[in-house]
């Protein structure tokens, strides 16, 4: 396990039976609940097979997509709970680090809840997300440095100013909230084999994970990760923390460099595998989900698609959902990467 112990729980005494080791932090009772806190336009997204893309990848695909939202990702799902919680509590303002779509998230739910909210970001991030981010009324500061130095940032300015730090995948709101995905693609899990997840700071693994193999255990839960920036998927198969000194991918959604103990410590117990895929088939991903689905979709959205096209011969014959996470890009980098 990794190097941290922590404090477990939540699971009723029938789930615990139905699955005697599925003892992560998440509660399935919890993220049932967490759908009532969330907003409807973020719940019940399309999931549906694409036809289009299975003579070219070998398999049967079906797409669940988290981009036709307010904020064109999966995370509002979590930043509702989180945002609701803080308002009930009598909070007024936050602050999170962000690689963009975390930012957007939580701006876009704590404005709805008067809640001033501070996003700290790198200056490199791609520049639609952070004009999104000053969009939605937060305050945005930029570091000069990757997303490990925005989080130190981030937290600093929570000390200081005594606020709430919003730290995604650790906060449990934030697992649980991207974790009523689950329950949308559980109501199916009799028509697929594998669900192919992204993999950054675990948040949407480890919730989609949870919930999959706390109610539909024989389906199959592979997460992907970019080879530019593996730290997760080596601390998966090492069962310890990996930290790694920097990260080369384009995407900048999954780019993190230390994970956090206790959300691999989930992670171990509702991953079948872990995998990492490279740049070019990412790039790849993104041209087939645009020329064969019609989505325009950001480089971690493509993940999935990308570890079919590199293990072609695992997936053949297998029905595979895949969760296409977010469509922030930039216009101009999107246009090279789809048009090479």
């Amino acid at each position: 396990m990794s190097e941290e112990t922590n404090a477990r729980g939540g699971l009723t005494a029938a789930e615990l039976h139905a699955r005697p080791h599925l003892d992560t932090r998440l509660s399935t009772t919890r993220i049932q609940a967490a759908r009532r806190l969330i907003d409807p336009v973020f719940l019940d997204t399309p999931l549906y097979r694409c036809e289009a893309l299975e003579p070219v990848l070998g398999c049967a695909v079906s797409i669940k997509l988290e981009t036709a939202n307010p904020v064109r990702s999966f995370k509002g799902r979590g930043t509702e709970v989180v945002a609701s919680a803080l308002a009930d509590n009598g909070a007024r303002a936050a602050v999170c680090a962000s690689a963009g779509n975390l930012g957007q998230a939580l701006a876009w739910s704590g404005r709805s809840r008067g809640l001033d909210v501070t996003v700290v970001a790198s200056r490199f991030a791609t520049v639609a997300k952070l004009d999104r981010i000053r969009a939605l009324g937060a305050t945005l500061e930029l570091v000069d440095g990757d997303h490990e130095l925005a989080r130190e940032r981030a937290a600093a300015i929570a000390q200081d100013d005594g606020i709430r730090l919003v730290e995604d995948s650790l906060d449990i709101e934030t697992c649980e909230g991207a974790a009523t995905i689950g329950l949308e693609l559980v109501d199916a899990a009799s028509s697929f084999d594998t669900v192919l997840i992204a993999l950054g700071g675990g948040a949407l693994a480890t919730g989609v994970g949870h919930v999959v193999k706390a109610l539909a255990p024989d389906v199959e839960v592979v997460c992907v990760q970019p080879m530019g920036a593996p730290a997760m998927t080596r601390s998966w198969r090492r069962r310890r923390v990996v930290n790694t000194d920097s990260t080369d991918t384009i995407a900048d959604g999954v780019a993190g460099r230390r994970p956090i103990p206790a959300v691999l410590d989930d992670l171990l117990l509702v991953a079948d595998d872990a995998v990492l895929v490279q740049e070019a088939s990412i790039i790849a991903g993104m041209r087939m989900l645009l020329e064969h689905a019609g989505l325009v979709v950001e480089p971690s959205a493509a993940l999935g698609i990308a570890a079919i096209l590199e293990d072609r011969h695992r997936f053949a014959g297998r029905h595979v959902a895949t969760i296409v996470c977010g469509s922030n890009v930039d216009l101009d980098a999107y246009r090279g990467w789809v048009s090479a």
